[in-house]
């Protein structure tokens, strides 16, 4: 089912970085069957956003960015919804109709798709959305904090959850001040692990610490650092980096651990140590987005108090600058579109 964006949007016309965006009035369409017209206050960005406007993901063009929402019900054509509540958009695009979708599997829907690469995204000033993609905006979370919730916690309580990660468990999260990362970091000490993060930065190692993080270590050779904090090893190694980090991150894992990637931000090819992996039964498992039930699982996490980092905001005319912050990557945390009242 489609997610419309409409209003005053981000337009990707040209697959140049931040600069190929434009900013466009798009006509607000009569309301589809089971869906909801979103006013849109806020709106965040994420990695995946980058790629497309680069042209590493590609899409056709134009395409409007962004996967994550949250608004207000201006008319709803869905069960459950009304004019006036607020809301948070989980961001799969599925059909809702097959077995898959059926049986809560929404990632395993022929159609699963991603808001702002398969189809446009959530960057307007107004969505049409199915109502089966709207969830109640979680009490006492800002608008800019619950567009910084959907994508990278949904896609990181499904890591943690898919590693069978348990409370005491060691916990090892790759690239500390990246969104997922971030939403790691929270998720796994909600469930009780003990965390260590990794960055370049010496800034975001310390913003790590004091977010919780037991332990930090710097991205150039963390594995032995690693393994003298977790003598032996750890249980579970988040990892969304790729081929800079990935051969240390399987050095940190304990016998039996387990690798969940969600991405590969130094890009697609890696080489590893197969001998290392079989013979410490070790597991490397593939992780995309997560399931509408996952997704509730997040926001009850968040209803018991984990909170979102957001680095910076801007004004959806300031689109491209955004964007160029996280071209830099320098932030700490999630970058964020207000919408203009």
């Amino acid at each position: 089912m489609p997610v419309l964006s409409q209003g005053l949007a981000a337009v990707l016309r040209e697959t140049t970085g931040p600069s190929g965006v434009r900013l466009e009035e798009r006509e607000a369409t009569a309301l589809l069957p089971g869906h909801v017209r979103l006013g849109v206050r806020a709106a965040s960005l994420n990695h995946l956003d980058l790629w497309v406007a680069s042209g590493a993901q590609r899409v056709g063009l134009p395409r409007v960015l962004g996967a994550d929402a949250a608004g207000v019900v201006l008319e709803s054509d869905a069960p459950g919804w009304s004019v006036g509540q607020e809301a948070l958009v989980y961001p799969v695009l599925c059909c809702w109709r097959c077995a898959a979708c059926r049986a809560g599997e929404q990632v395993l829907c022929p159609d699963f798709g991603i808001l702002g690469e398969h189809g446009d995204g959530t960057a307007a000033t107004q969505l049409q959305v199915p109502g089966s993609n709207l969830y109640p905006k979680p009490e006492g979370l800002s608008w800019v904090e619950a567009a910084a919730i959907p994508l990278t916690f949904l896609t990181a309580w499904r890591m943690l959850r898919r590693a069978g990660l348990h409370p005491g468990d060691r916990l090892l999260v790759v690239g500390a001040g990246a969104g997922v990362a971030n939403a790691a970091l929270a998720l796994g000490l909600h469930l009780g692990a003990r965390v260590a993060v990794t960055s370049r930065s010496k800034a975001k190692l310390e913003r790590a610490l004091e977010l919780g993080a037991e332990a930090a270590f710097s991205s150039q050779d963390f594995a032995a650092g690693v393994r003298s904090w977790s003598p032996g090893g750890v249980d579970v190694v988040f990892e969304h980096v790729g081929p800079a980090t990935i051969e240390q991150s399987l050095r940190c894992l304990r016998r039996a651990g387990r690798l969940v990637l969600c991405g590969s931000t130094t890009g697609p090819r890696a080489e590893i140590n197969l001998a290392r992996l079989f013979l410490g039964q070790g597991e490397i498992l593939g992780s995309t987005m997560g399931n509408a039930g996952e997704f509730a699982q997040v926001l009850e996490a968040v209803a018991q108090g984990v909170r979102p980092i957001v680095d910076s905001v801007h004004p959806l005319e300031r689109v491209e600058a955004a964007l160029s912050r996280l071209e830099a990557q320098e932030q700490f945390g999630k970058v964020v579109l207000e919408m203009p009242s």
